[in-house]
């Protein structure tokens, strides 16, 4: 059974099982976080879609970490004006395990 869900912006398919790299949830390790919006629960060959979300369908997971992903740099500048700017930046993510999918 796959699920289709929205959380920080994104959409992902996810399954039980799967662990994720999803946009900073304010959630401890070790705790339980339940998505709600669900846009699409697909169960083999059955297919069920929500307008915007499913009603009564839910994915539980557990959050493994937070964190940072790799730094990238932002380089500015502008030519033969000595116009350049240097900015590091590193966006954090939470780790999750998805456990259950409900529908």
């Amino acid at each position: 059974m796959h699920a289709i869900i929205e959380t920080g912006g994104k959409q992902y398919k996810v399954a039980e099982g799967d662990t994720l790299y999803i946009e900073k949830l304010n959630v401890e390790a070790g705790e339980t976080v339940t998505f709600d919006k669900v846009l699409a629960v697909l169960d083999g060959d059955k297919a069920t879609f929500g307008a915007p979300a499913v009603a009564g369908a839910s994915v539980t997971a557990n959050v493994v970490k937070n964190g940072k992903g790799k730094k990238i740099l932002v380089f500015k500048y502008k030519p033969k004006k000595n116009y350049r700017r240097r900015q590091g930046h590193r966006q954090p993510y939470t780790k999750v395990e998805i456990t259950k999918v409900n529908a």
